[in-house]
């Protein structure tokens, strides 16, 4: 029980530490240059300024996630729908109580890409830890549930050129409209290499005549699973076993020097894997 309500703390905690840093995003580089990237934090800046400084970024990205809310719970689930609640909410907090940082930059280049980073850097945070800060963030985790082959930062990168046309239009400045792309950019990038790049592996293809050796020493000296296919030289026709093996990243040259030792003149294929799931791995 105990352990339970420190799993649940670590995660609140971290969706608090990855909305902090999304609401830094916007206080430190993107609102004080009107750079409108995309989402309910856009629409908010764009109102933030139409209305004279009157309606707060936060509080109106609260007001818009109310319909996120219900399509996000009925779609994904409570427990989804309960941290998303918390992250938007808290992310509204965060972004209202932390107007009195400066801006660090008026550079619009700077601003939208070190502001961008940050940004995709607090969203993976919080999405890796099932939840969204809200607006679009939310609806492309609906949508990638169902087309799981785009990742949710192309997903982000779509339904936010909307909110970028809106804003460059208001602003009058196309200006401004390019480098909320940029900014979308970034994020969007670091989104995908935080998300897609944990999970990250290596799978080797082994095939030696001393495969039983090099297999029963990965086993017992890595402690890690190998399976074995049935293969044929289609020169020499003759059968052997063809070694399977998952690894991470920094066991590869383990891996290597433990063929190399066994078998110098072994035939071994390296290549990425872009996720596992499974003992050992992600479960």
């Amino acid at each position: 029980m105990l352990k339970k309500i420190f799993r649940v703390l670590y995660e609140y905690a971290a969706i608090t530490f990855g909305s902090l840093l999304v609401a830094l995003s916007l206080n430190l580089f993107l609102v004080p240059n009107k750079i409108a990237a995309g989402g309910f934090s856009g629409i908010a800046t764009v109102v933030y300024y139409v209305s004279y400084y009157k309606l707060p970024v936060g509080m109106t990205m609260l007001a818009l996630n109310i319909p996120a809310f219900i399509l996000g719970v009925k779609t994904i689930g409570v427990d989804f729908g309960v941290k998303s609640i918390y992250g938007t909410v808290i992310l509204s907090v965060l972004t209202d109580t932390t107007t009195f940082v400066p801006c660090i930059t008026y550079d619009k280049l700077l601003a939208s890409v070190f502001g961008g980073a940050l940004m995709g850097i607090g969203l993976a945070i919080v999405l890796l830890f099932g939840a969204t800060t809200g607006g679009t963030e939310m609806l492309a985790k609906i949508i990638h549930k169902y087309i799981s082959f785009i990742s949710v930062g192309q997903i982000l990168l779509g339904l936010d050129v909307a909110v970028i046309v809106l804003a460059s239009v208001v602003f009058k400045s196309y200006e401004l409209g390019l480098w909320a792309i940029l900014t979308l950019f970034a994020c969007s990038k670091l989104i995908d290499a935080i998300l897609e790049g944990v999970n990250f592996a290596k799978a080797l293809i082994i095939i030696s005549d001393k495969s039983d050796i090099i297999a029963e020493k990965i086993l017992k000296e890595l402690d890690r699973g190998v399976t074995g296919l049935h293969g044929i030289g289609m020169w020499t026709k003759t059968e052997k076993n063809v070694l399977l093996c998952v690894v991470k990243r920094h066991e590869v040259s383990r891996v290597k020097n433990l063929v190399k030792s066994v078998d110098k003149r072994a035939f071994v294929i390296l290549t990425d894997v872009r996720e596992v799931l499974g003992e050992g791995f992600s479960v």
